[in-house]
């Protein structure tokens, strides 16, 4: 890769991650309300994390990615995309959970799970809307 498209990589990357914050703010409100007053820690991630990939993908084909696909057929990838996203992620919090101080604080709880699926979900999504990784 030369030099301008390494800095075309990393643009794309801060529009992701710019609109990835947008749908992870809401994402952690929603789980931390949840899990502070009506839900447990697996069924509130759940909830607030596909809350949270509804924002991301209208988000993302609007301002981040060039949809090189029928939106149909993006949607469709990205949402397998982030359905195995929120499985990966509800499998760490749970085994987060199983440690005291992760039982004590869902916010770093739900921080690590959301940074381990960010490279995930940034090559996913641009291979869902762009049929490509790199």
């Amino acid at each position: 890769m030369d030099r301008e498209g390494f800095i075309k990589l990393i643009l794309l990357k801060v529009k992701f991650a710019s609109s990835s914050a947008i749908a992870t703010a809401v994402d952690f409100a929603l789980y931390n309300i949840l899990v502070g007053q009506f839900l447990p820690p697996v069924v509130s991630n759940v909830i607030s994390a596909s809350v949270g990939m509804l924002i991301n993908f209208f988000l993302q084909k609007t301002y981040v990615f060039d949809v090189n696909r029928k939106v149909s057929e993006a949607f469709l990838i990205s949402l397998f995309t982030s359905i195995v996203g929120i499985g990966i992620s509800t499998l760490i919090i749970y085994l987060l959970n199983m440690i005291t101080f992760f039982q004590d604080y869902q916010f770093i709880t739900k921080a690590v799970a959301t940074g381990i699926l960010f490279f995930y979900n940034f090559y996913m999504k641009r291979f869902a809307f762009e049929k490509r990784f790199l």
